[in-house]
């Protein structure tokens, strides 16, 4: 554990055992900033500037009323109140922990964070509602939205690309509650999630052939599986020489490509117009001579445009979508293209979803908080009954657990000759398509329980 973590933690203790003459001296102190402090010549000001002006202002203070603080106490308090003035406020000290990887605000008394995949309640709080609701709408405002009773609901982003859902009264019966799935600041590549025991090296290999080969991929797995994550870490795969369109509700992908261009969509203004959606996205992105097209997620009637785009030339195009198997993935794709207004018999659409998508990835969030890639399926075609064919190449098998409740298992390889061997071959990685096949199908019988849990331990 670093050293800033270890300080948060122990601001966390200190936050659990505060003192009533430390919550009263912020009180008073915030109160009194307000009606002392310049507003408009602060926000002027840099953060650095602003915090040591805020810094002296608190120590003053302190002098003013004989508080007895300590020194470490009264810096806590003036970094309290910079967070409040153009910060988040208490949420700053959770965004700021490497270790939490979820921040979901019940009104504004309970704090819970996700810690290693585990939930815990945070012992911060916000002063009252007024508190919470300024800052939910500082996080709208800063991306163009915004959330007040009469626009209760809320999809925004933090400037690192955390996304972010607000609910604010009266649609939140029990006050404003904000939901924040943080960004991982570290970007997180193929290779580095194998290590993390999400995937095989055989695997990490196959996905690397298959972007190279072109293959449209589809990204699928239930809320908080790292949808996105693997998706950024697949979008490093795409060649640098490459032009790439994202469509995106909040922008979230982190491509490391020169060539891109970022859309995001946009909700109707106060007048019910303005409204940009997703499908619009697509459809004008399919007008910007975009080699791939990447998807953060389709939901809708936007399925449609993108079943096309891939269809037509777009290879190497990504997207996600909820589901909890990949074959669940394929009704939901048939279901969404029903949702666009297509008025379709079911076997054109399944021939439209087996012409366009070449693999579902599947990822799941196990119990103990840890995330796998669980499936690897690659489509065939459509038989004679008009169902979507397809071929599992990969999947994970768990088989228990160790004695820290940690899930092992192992990653079957299903087959010898994936169906895109041909594309391979143009591509010159048809021998080692073929070698990684064989690699991960030696493995599935030299791995035994015991391996497994001391590799999980």
């Amino acid at each position: 554990m670093t050293s800033d973590n270890r300080n948060l933690q122990n601001q966390d203790q200190a936050a659990a055992e505060e003192s009533p003459l430390l919550t009263l001296f912020r009180k008073e102190a915030y109160e009194s900033m307000l009606n002392r402090i310049n507003l408009a010549s602060a926000f002027k000001l840099s953060p650095q500037e602003l915090r040591l002006e805020i810094e002296n202002f608190v120590f003053d203070f302190a002098q003013e009323r004989r508080a007895q603080l300590t020194k470490r106490e009264q810096i806590g308090v003036a970094r309290e109140l910079v967070d409040d003035m153009i910060g988040l406020g208490p949420l700053e000290v959770l965004l700021d922990d490497d270790l939490i990887s979820d921040i979901v605000v019940n009104g504004p008394y309970q704090i819970y964070v996700e810690r290693r995949g585990i939930m815990q309640l945070a012992p911060i709080r916000f002063r009252d509602d007024s508190h919470l609701l300024q800052i939910a709408q500082r996080i709208a405002h800063r991306v163009g939205r915004r959330v007040d009773t009469s626009s209760p609901l809320c999809d925004a982003r933090l400037p690192d690309g955390s996304r972010v859902n607000i609910v604010v009264p009266p649609i939140a019966l029990d006050g404003t509650s904000i939901s924040i799935r943080k960004f991982s600041k570290k970007a997180i590549d193929l290779p580095g999630l194998a290590k993390h025991g999400s995937l095989t090296e055989e695997m990490v290999r196959l996905l690397q052939i298959a972007s190279t080969c072109g293959l449209n991929i589809i990204v699928s797995g239930g809320t908080g599986s790292g949808k996105t994550t693997l998706l950024n870490a697949l979008s490093q795969l795409i060649d640098p020489r490459e032009r790439i369109v994202t469509c995106e509700d909040a922008a979230e992908l982190k491509l490391q490509q020169p060539h891109v261009v970022r859309l995001e969509s946009r909700p109707p203004n106060i007048e019910g117009k303005g409204e940009i959606t997703i499908r619009d996205l697509v459809k004008n992105a399919l007008r910007m001579r975009p080699d791939r097209i990447v998807i953060g997620e389709v939901r809708g009637s936007e399925c449609i445009d993108m079943l096309q785009a891939m269809n037509t030339g777009h290879d190497g195009s990504m997207s996600t979508i909820h589901a909890n198997r990949a074959k669940e993935a394929f009704i939901r794709l048939e279901n969404m293209v029903a949702m666009s207004g297509f008025d379709l018999p079911s076997e054109i659409v399944r021939a439209q979803i087996a012409g366009a998508v070449n693999l579902v990835v599947q990822t799941e969030r196990m119990h103990d908080g840890s995330r796998k890639i669980t499936e690897i399926v690659e489509v065939i075609g459509v038989n004679e009954r008009g169902d979507i064919e397809y071929q599992h190449l990969f999947k994970f098998v768990p088989l228990g657990e160790t004695e820290d409740h940690k899930v092992f298992g192992k990653f079957d390889a299903c087959a010898e000759t994936p169906a895109f061997l041909e594309k391979a071959i143009v591509f010159g990685l048809d021998k080692e398509l073929l070698s990684v096949m064989k690699a991960a199908k030696e493995k599935n019988g030299d791995e035994n329980d015991d391996d497994f849990r001391k590799h999980f331990n």
